[in-house]
């Protein structure tokens, strides 16, 4: 554990917080504020205005946008936050906000590059992702970057896609209802390989329905608090933009340090929470039906909005209200002491969300995994893989609750990402200048039939020709 602590301290250091924040704010500028010049067509676009059933990939838009959220959308807004600002103090919140802000413009570069990118089999099914951008959008000698990104992707599945989720469920099951993980384990391992059998086109359905039910539940609730409290809410804001800059960690520690840890707690866990330039969302993005792939960009970039800046707002919002930073406690349970703080039985509405959270995040870093694995070893490797997972998430349920081993799995989850980041940011760099391009074209309302053409979407063999 220490010696995955010192890895973790070195990677969320100021080499993360120069390549994370500093991506985003190239691509900020490189795109012209992007982020906030195009939400609004992003909006259009996720309501089904150019849907076409003819246009090659497997899902629509909305179903590609609540699969990505349904990834992002997990244990990483609860749990996760409450972690930030245990580490970190209130300050952290400020730089989850800076990260989800400057994201938006990485997630729209990234997504819109695994459209450009992405393979159309001859079934019909989609296979896209920074693998492929990095391979067929800087050339062969790229290729070893690209099998690195795949392998640390296959890494992260395991970490906060699976281990990470079955474990705080199995957890607040079991110290609220004292169901037994050995149970939460079977439960959630079976309902997760049932639908992942069915490929994208079932996770999108599933996530169709479960992305807008539970993040409606979860921020509902958080706002009846939040109106039960409202006095606290401008204090609490101030308190955040105070500690972010000049406050003092919860943990304690002087201020130059608290600053630190607010910033390198604060982007780590925005990283953990929208994924903006981790390169995970672009693999599912890559299956959205759609010949324009700057319109899937746009889409992608209400991803770190609807995740971050309101979402994660609300759970952190909740527990700076409720005065509980110093409390010692973390992760889920802070968050649960903080609704409960709320009103009597606030409790309750973190024990609901909490799996349904976890499970919508599992049932879509499966994709995340198997696309990897697909593209390493071909597609007679994605049943394995599928059934791997979900084994692992089994053993991920019933594993040790203690605080020990779930920081182990936290530590491992937040550098199996770092991991998976480097590559992708170093290809947005790269690659920047194409999507710049389409992007102008597009807001020029002139290039819809030079975007189809430029768009290399060959038909390709059954067996992956990577």
């Amino acid at each position: 554990m220490q010696h995955l602590n010192a890895l973790l301290v070195y990677l969320t250091g100021p080499v993360l917080i120069v390549a994370l924040l500093g991506t985003g704010l190239f691509l900020t500028f490189r795109m012209k504020f992007v982020q906030f010049r195009g939400l609004i067509e992003g909006i259009r676009i996720t309501s089904g205005k150019y849907n076409d059933p003819r246009h090659p990939g497997d899902v629509t838009h909305f179903k590609a946008l609540c699969g990505a959220l349904s990834a992002t959308v997990g244990v990483g807004n609860i749990a996760g936050v409450a972690a930030a600002i245990a580490i970190g103090g209130p300050g952290a919140v400020f730089w989850m906000w800076m990260t989800a802000i400057l994201g938006m413009a990485v997630k729209f570069t990234e997504c819109t590059l695994a459209q450009q990118f992405r393979i159309v089999h001859e079934d019909g099914t989609v296979s896209g992702g920074p693998m492929y951008y990095i391979e067929r959008g800087l050339g062969r000698k790229f290729k070893p970057l690209a099998i690195l990104f795949a392998f640390f992707t296959v890494f992260a599945s395991f970490g906060i896609g699976n281990m990470v989720q079955s474990n705080q469920v199995a957890q607040i099951l079991d110290s609220t209802f004292g169901i037994p993980p050995v149970i939460t384990g079977v439960v959630i391992s079976i309902m997760t390989g049932l639908v992942i059998v069915g490929g994208m086109r079932r996770i999108g359905q599933v996530a169709g329905i479960l992305v807008p039910f539970m993040s409606i539940a979860y921020v509902g609730g958080a706002l009846v608090i939040l109106a039960m409290n409202a006095g606290a809410i401008i204090p609490s804001l101030a308190l955040i933009f105070k500690s972010a800059f000049t406050g003092t960690a919860a943990a304690g520690g002087f201020a130059g340090s608290a600053i630190m840890l607010a910033l390198r707690s604060g982007v780590s866990r925005g990283l953990f929470s929208n994924e903006a330039g981790l390169g995970s969302a672009p693999i599912i993005h890559a299956a959205a039906k759609t010949r324009i792939p700057v319109r899937e960009g746009l889409v992608a970039l209400l991803e770190p909005f609807i995740d971050t800046l309101v979402i994660c707002t609300m759970t952190a919002l909740v527990i700076v209200t409720s005065d509980l930073c110093g409390s010692g406690l973390r992760d889920a349970p802070l968050t649960s002491a903080a609704f409960e703080n709320g009103f009597a039985g606030g409790r309750y509405i973190v024990t609901f969300t909490i799996p349904l959270f976890a499970y919508s995040t599992a049932i879509s870093w499966s994709y995340y995994g198997d696309r990897a694995f697909e593209y390493l070893l071909g597609r007679r490797a994605i049943m394995p893989f599928r059934i791997i997972y979900c084994i692992v998430l089994f053993f991920g349920a019933i594993a040790s609750s203690t605080t020990a081993w779930v920081g182990t799995v936290w530590a491992y989850a937040d550098i199996a990402n770092l991991l998976m980041a480097f590559p992708n940011l170093l290809a947005l760099w790269l690659l920047s200048g194409v999507v710049a391009k389409s992007l102008k074209a597009y807001m020029k309302d002139y290039g819809a039939s030079v975007l189809e053409s430029d768009a290399p979407m060959e038909m390709a063999p059954m067996e992956n020709e990577a």
